[in-house]
């Protein structure tokens, strides 16, 4: 049996690491029993995935390559919908914000408004965001 290191993906910002340097250690009261992974990079924390479910949903959706399409949140027109890719900053706490929000990789989002200030609909949440912020938000049309 090998002790080969397991490698995980944030399901966030999409960094890839080893599982033994994430796990969660901010003083939960849970201590060791605590479950959730905690990625280096952005710090989202979240659950690790179980093995068949991973398999599951790599069977129905394969991975899909990235396309050079993403546009800025700006690019679309008021009432589009358009999948969620990244932010364009490095800012991990925006990041993170806005994670609580729902707004994660391959979400949709609605642009229900542009002024006075952008408006974003990402499930039953709505969002109101500044232009910089917009223009960090990075999106693919869908067809």
């Amino acid at each position: 049996m090998s002790d080969k290191p397991v490698t995980m993906k944030c399901p966030l910002c999409g960094f890839e690491f080893e599982k033994a340097n994430a796990v969660c250690h901010h003083g939960c009261p849970m201590g060791r029993f605590c479950k959730l992974i905690r990625c280096p990079s952005c710090q989202y924390e979240f659950p690790e995935p179980s093995r068949p479910l991973t398999w599951l949903a790599k069977l129905i959706h394969p991975p899909r390559p990235r396309r050079p399409d993403a546009l800025d949140l700006t690019g679309l027109d008021a009432g589009e919908t358009a999948e969620f890719v990244g932010l364009a900053g490095a800012n991990e706490s925006r990041r993170h914000t806005l994670s609580l929000y729902g707004l994660v990789p391959g979400v949709h989002v609605t642009l229900q408004q542009k002024r006075p200030a952008y408006v974003v609909r990402v499930g039953e949440t709505e969002l109101a965001l500044e232009a910089d912020i917009a223009r960090e938000i990075l999106v693919r049309r869908t067809a």
